[in-house]
């Protein structure tokens, strides 16, 4: 890395599932975990939001982590940083928080190490890293994704230009996607199978074809996850119904939860967000929308 620069890493947050795309459809959104990273004489990491602060401040931070065994893996060593970070992205809800410390942890190796990675290369270490391509697919391409990962290769299409708006309701509990993970069934019929493949299939075909009504009745048909993980969120049901009175064509749990993720149709994701609110004055309400852009890395000169 040059001396005096300073690098702005920039990674949208995700979610992911859409209902029935189980660990295979990821969406971007504009919430931003940043980083900015200085040469120094040893590895510091500070954090700029009080959820961060519980995290390690030197190279053993995760962030590091990924970023000192990126290198490693193309026979680098990286110089030491000093990383000050801010995020966005609720910690353990099911907006990609990992998943975007992970890109971040590529982008910063990549960047100091000059390694040139592609993108490709990214998405195969973020893969490795996560175990599933769609949340780190959506912080490192952005738009909607949709990822294969299989005998340890990933394939992934991306799509930037989508019609619709965003609503998030965030519970103020948190739930590890360990934990969320438990409770999934360890196997499923080849009927079952086929049938939660058809309408994670037709979830995508109706979201690119802008079929709204489609695409709502297939996340609420998911058998993959959702059966078995809304029992783990507060007013799940009454939130899903609640978005749909107010315009939402479709709900969903963002990822493996607690956050509940409402589609409604260019324009109204504003309003879907207001009413949510005052209906659920407890939990936290957002009006996002989609991140057409991944991760990216800027570079600017320090004065002084």
């Amino acid at each position: 890395m040059p001396l005096n620069n300073r690098f702005i890493i920039k990674v949208p947050a995700s979610t992911a599932n859409l209902g029935p795309g189980f660990d295979s459809v990821g969406l971007a959104v504009d919430l931003f975990l940043t980083l900015e990273v200085e040469q120094s004489s040893h590895w510091a990491f500070s954090a700029l939001n009080d959820e961060l602060q519980e995290f390690p401040a030197d190279e053993k931070h995760f962030i590091g982590q990924v970023a000192i065994s990126t290198a490693k893996r193309y026979g680098k060593v990286l110089p030491p940083c000093k990383v000050a970070i801010d995020s966005e992205i609720p910690l353990a809800r099911g907006l990609g928080s990992s998943a975007s410390a992970i890109i971040a942890g590529i982008e910063l190796a990549d960047a100091i190490g000059r390694l040139e990675l592609s993108k490709q290369e990214k998405l195969q270490l973020a893969t490795e890293w996560e175990g599933h391509p769609d949340n780190v697919g959506a912080s490192l391409l952005g738009g909607l994704v949709i990822g294969c990962y299989q005998q340890n290769e990933v394939d992934m299409l991306s799509f930037a230009n989508l019609n619709f708006d965003l609503a998030v309701v965030i519970p103020n509990e948190v739930l590890f996607t360990k934990d969320a993970r438990e409770v999934l069934p360890k196997s499923f019929s080849r009927e079952e199978a086929v049938q939660a493949s058809a309408a994670g299939n037709l979830l995508v075909a109706a979201l690119l074809s802008q079929d709204w009504e489609t695409a709502g009745k297939m996340m609420s048909s998911d058998l993959f996850h959702q059966p078995y993980r809304k029992p783990l969120i507060r007013n799940y049901q009454e939130i899903e119904k609640a978005a749909k009175d107010n315009g939402a064509f479709g709900a969903a749990l963002s990822g493996a939860g607690p956050t509940i993720i409402c589609f409604t149709e260019k324009g109204n994701g504003k309003q879907l967000a207001q009413s949510l609110q005052k209906e659920f004055p407890d939990m936290m309400v957002k009006h996002l929308n989609i991140a057409p852009h991944g991760s990216c890395v800027k570079i600017d000169s320090i004065v002084g």
